[in-house]
């Protein structure tokens, strides 16, 4: 790893460690976290995923149920599923795993969990609650990109940043808490004239577009800190395949002042940010049963 290399590990692990803390302080009030995986169909890439949320889960001490369900499974079936989930007291959070088979709405299902469970932040209230300040359940890449960024010590306060990508889960969702931080930012997409005109202006460049190679050294300027998000397997020098990022890593190292490797950098910090919202939605859970449920109210 190089010097000027996030270490995602690192960042992750200091945030497990505080996870693991305030999960034992739930369980010191007998409320246990309980986080439920719903996984649609095949897909290895999603096994592996899935197989990391539980590791990381098991060492915060958080309770993991992984459920797998058919791809033919309808949408009525699966929103019964959801639902059941929604009213179950012992569940605490749910994710929904991505991608989904083409019949089924995502979008529509992603709405279905409750809002007080919603711990990918990815119901279009959660996300829309980032534009109000209330930032604790954003959605995990995006809030995983900007923990990064204040790993590096930088004041986020008058920051110059610049977003290539504007996805509604990543993109536009790091725009939105960096200007709660006090950042200036600018988000390019496929319609912007001058990418490079933008880029070499800030002091922090994230970027998602799932194009590798798009942002290169010239690109930004001496110092910048660069947020890799992307996730491209291309075929190496050798012939073998391999993961790399939205960056030209090379070129963008040698003018980066901070990088994130792929692999290595965004990912494992994404899991810990999915462990955190886990417990948020447990905390918040909690408070919401203290105050209603106590006194004979359901969860609405």
């Amino acid at each position: 790893m190089n010097h000027n290399d996030i270490a995602g590990r690192k960042v992750a692990d200091k945030l497990l460690e505080q996870i693991a803390q305030d999960v034992a302080t739930l369980k010191q009030h007998h409320w246990f976290p309980k986080l439920v995986s719903i996984k649609v169909g095949d897909d290895n890439a999603v096994d592996l995923y899935v197989r990391n949320q539980r590791r990381n889960a098991d060492r915060v001490g958080i309770e993991f149920e992984e459920r797998h369900y058919p791809g033919a499974i309808s949408v009525d079936e699966l929103t019964a599923v959801i639902t059941n989930l929604n009213v179950d007291p012992t569940v605490t959070g749910i994710i929904l795993q991505r991608p989904v088979p083409e019949h089924l709405p995502i979008k529509a299902l992603q709405e279905t969990i409750h809002p007080l469970k919603d711990v990918e932040g990815m119901r279009p209230k959660s996300i829309g609650n980032i534009v109000y300040g209330e930032l604790e359940l954003a959605p995990c890449t995006a809030k995983a990109s900007v923990e990064i960024l204040k790993s590096t010590g930088l004041s986020l306060e008058g920051l110059e940043a610049c977003v290539i990508g504007h996805s509604e889960i990543v993109g536009k969702p790091i725009a939105f808490l960096l200007m709660a931080e006090g950042a200036t930012v600018t988000v390019c997409h496929h319609m912007t004239r001058e990418v490079a005109v933008h880029s070499r202006r800030a002091d922090v460049v994230f970027v998602a577009v799932g194009k590798a190679g798009l942002l290169t050294g010239d690109m930004i300027k001496p110092g910048a800190v660069v947020v890799d998000i992307g996730i491209n397997v291309v075929e190496g020098e050798d012939g073998k395949s391999k993961v790399v990022g939205d960056c030209d890593y090379e070129s963008c190292q040698k003018t980066a002042g901070w990088i994130t490797p792929v692999p290595g950098g965004v990912g494992p910090v994404t899991l810990s940010i999915l462990m955190k919202n886990t417990v948020t939605a447990a905390q918040r859970l909690q408070q919401h049963y203290n105050k209603h449920f106590l006194h004979g109210a359901a969860l609405e």
